[in-house]
């Protein structure tokens, strides 16, 4: 019989011993899983930009890191993904700004209305010293921005035929994203807004349970609103956007050239996606409008001035948490 002591070196020997015997290849280091988990489908302009991440950081980084993507809530919808970020179930996801006013009251200046005039603002502000501030303004609550991508500005639509100037939404019921700032631009137009997922839209469209929506052109006619919809408002009265995050522990963690090859990959694909995004949006402005089913209201100056007054009260509002020197941030990115 063995004592204690005596099984030590045997068991140290056959352990040797089996892994000399495994190939080589087995005994190299395991690639680094990159769990890449969003809500769109592949062909959206997030959809693509995350497959261009795929193939840059794979590409770079040969053999170092495998990234994974699971896009069209495969494995987590818009209210787990946050918390399975942050338990390490995935690496990265891609919320809409929106949903990040529980971990800083900042990022809610994106939603403020006609704050942005067009997307080349949003740009150079994101692009900002103040706008990369809010990549990691919270690491706090253990999460890290990497890169902000674009969906576009956002448009008006009703199952009204007049849509000029904000009495013409009195009493209506707008679907809007869960967002305090929303809410509030709705109601600083006498109108009801509703919380509700986004996948549930086209059918309170359809059904009369909301009367209209705010979306970008590409939302408006990938979800086919136009076909429920009578009129849809050019306000560009705000912007929807992504913030790629990932938990700021793992990545803190990560190898640093694979943090450098990473980085790298998200910028191309940033650029790759928004690119996309632009183009998009023009292509199904256009294709609405041929359609005919939904009538574009176009705007005068005077209309759009008398929709940012009724608004101006949300600014205030929420100034307190955002912060007046961030806003004034990104009033100077309008040219």
């Amino acid at each position: 019989m063995f004592t204690k002591l005596s099984r030590r070196p045997l068991l140290a020997a056959l352990s040797l011993a089996g892994l000399m015997a495994l190939p080589l290849g087995a005994m190299a280091q395991s690639p680094i899983v990159i769990k890449f988990s969003h809500v769109v489908a592949d062909q959206t302009p997030k959809g693509q930009a995350a497959l261009k991440f795929k193939e840059l950081a794979e590409k770079k980084l040969p053999g170092k890191v495998q990234v994974q993507v699971f896009p069209s809530s495969q494995l987590f919808g818009d209210g787990k993904e946050m918390e399975a970020l942050l338990l390490g179930d995935v690496q990265m996801i891609a919320p809409s700004l929106s949903k990040f006013d529980r971990y800083t009251k900042k990022i809610q200046l994106f939603d403020l209305p006609f704050l942005f005039d067009d997307m080349a603002a949003v740009d150079r502000f994101q692009a900002s010293a103040e706008g990369q501030g809010l990549l990691k303004s919270m690491t706090n609550r253990g999460l890290l921005g990497l890169a902000y991508w674009h969906n576009g500005m956002k448009q008006l639509s009703s199952d009204k035929d007049q849509l000029k100037r904000p009495e013409d939404v009195k009493g209506l019921k707008f679907r809007v994203q869960s967002s305090d700032v929303l809410e509030a631009q709705f109601r600083a137009l006498d109108a009801n807004p509703q919380k509700m997922a986004f996948s549930e839209v086209y059918q309170a469209l359809q059904t009369g349970v909301v009367d209209g929506q705010e979306n970008t052109w590409s939302n408006t006619y990938s979800q086919k609103f136009f076909e429920v919809q009578k009129t849809i408002a050019e306000t560009n009265h705000g912007v929807i956007d992504y913030m790629v995050v990932t938990n700021a522990k793992w990545w803190e963690g990560l190898p640093a050239d694979v943090r450098k090859g990473l980085s790298e990959a998200m910028v191309e694909a940033t650029a790759h996606g928004n690119k996309i995004a632009a183009d998009l949006n023009e292509r199904d402005k256009g294709l609405i409008a041929k359609a005919g089913k939904a009538k574009i209201q176009q705007l005068s100056k005077e209309d759009l001035a008398a929709w940012r007054k009724t608004m101006e009260p949300v600014w205030k509002k929420f100034e307190g948490g955002i912060g007046r020197d961030l806003i004034d941030a990104a009033l100077k990115s309008n040219k």
